[in-house]
């Protein structure tokens, strides 16, 4: 609260301390401690999904969407030629819920289960126990004969044939913000106004701000804001040289845009309705759009090939979402089937997720183009 320092011992504290002794915070570091701080972080604290939490992803709407992307997952390995071993990542698995559905539906095709080496890339040990609860709960058909091993990153996760899934995994990374000025581009940062006793945005000049925005860009009007978030291109581009390097496919699904804009699109959720910002860090959600065509632009750069980029509705109707609901519907009782029904509407219509939300798909060189993103078909 405003006029209130924060007491010792929490996230505000920390980050106070921090800007005291080093100055404004980048956004970028501002980010990462409100999200991933040890232990004050906000996804290392709680458990932020679900009805009791700040949002709900895909995967916690509805089971067709991991079953859906566990059957894109059969698809590419069998066009792969069926390696094995195949290492099945998963970026950011939230509570473990897409890829339990994603396991159950790749358990229908013969040998993909016996081949696979599931790796969750999660870093809170909160969110890791619920991932383990959901997953150990499986029917033993689905279960992979190997452990499933967790991972801080992509990076530690063994070379090899890979399948890599990533939803609402690249919005939450962190990002810096340039912002024009009547004297030029200036870098977003973070301080805190002791008199106030709040944290307040702030204008770093120095640093080469103007350098980190793309040529295209900096010709923009006063008080544009250009995004950049170098976590992802990091993450892109070890996909991509993995990529390069083994068979294998990816699949990137998150809310963003597929030409690069100009705008602030950083926002905070908590309880399921936007917050401020720089209120409360380590207490809401903090995310941003994806820039989906950089993303594409850093794999490839690294050797993969992209494919897309497509909204998440067309992608779910190419895959069968409509099919797949009418069995679940068959033999369901009136208000189960209404609730498919509701489901499918928020996954899939333009006006709820699905066309805010997009896809991206990346293969090795040789791999022919994944379900949903053949040519013929966008």
């Amino acid at each position: 609260m405003p006029g209130t320092p924060p007491p010792l011992g929490t996230l505000a504290g920390h980050l106070i301390r921090r800007i005291r002794d080093e100055g404004p915070l980048r956004l970028s570091t501002f980010m990462a401690e409100a999200l991933g701080h040890p232990t004050l972080g906000y996804y290392t604290t709680r458990d932020p999904l679900g009805a009791a939490g700040d949002f709900t992803t895909a995967p916690e709407i509805s089971q067709m969407f991991g079953e859906l992307l566990g059957l894109w997952c059969a698809q590419a390995w069998l066009a792969l030629g069926s390696p094995a071993p195949l290492h099945l990542v998963e970026l950011g698995p939230g509570r473990g819920t897409l890829m339990a559905d994603a396991l159950r539906a790749m358990a229908r095709v013969p040998g993909l289960t016996q081949a696979l080496r599931v790796h969750m890339v999660e870093t809170s040990p909160s969110l890791r126990a619920r991932q383990r609860a959901t997953l150990a709960a499986l029917p033993a058909a689905a279960q992979p004969p190997h452990p499933i091993a967790w991972a801080d990153s992509l990076a530690v996760v063994p070379e090899g044939p890979l399948l890599v899934l990533a939803n609402e995994f690249f919005d939450a990374l962190p990002i810096r913000q340039m912002q024009k000025t009547a004297r030029g581009w200036a870098e977003r940062c973070v301080t805190w106004l002791e008199p106030e006793s709040r944290f307040a945005w702030t204008l770093d000049a120095g640093g080469g701000a103007a350098l980190l925005v793309p040529p295209d860009l900096r010709d923009a009007p006063e008080g544009a804001v250009v995004e950049l978030c170098p976590a992802a291109l990091t993450v892109a581009g070890e996909i991509g040289r993995r990529l390069a390097t083994h068979p294998g496919a990816a699949l990137v699904v998150d809310y963003g845009y597929d030409a690069r804009p100009l705008g602030d699109t950083l926002q905070a959720v908590r309880g399921h309705a936007y917050a401020v910002v720089l209120d409360d860090p380590g207490q809401a959600d903090l995310t941003a759009h994806v820039d989906f065509r950089t993303l594409a632009a850093t794999a490839v750069a690294a050797g993969a090939r992209s494919h897309g980029i497509v909204e998440q509705g067309a992608l779910l109707h190419r895959l069968g979402i409509q099919q797949r609901a009418a069995a679940l519907k068959r033999g369901a009782a009136a208000p189960q089937a209404h609730a498919i029904d509701l489901a499918l509407d928020r996954l899939a219509a333009p006006d709820q997720m699905g066309r805010l939300f997009k896809a991206l798909a990346l293969t090795s060189p040789g791999a022919p183009p994944p379900a949903g993103f053949e040519p013929s078909e966008g």
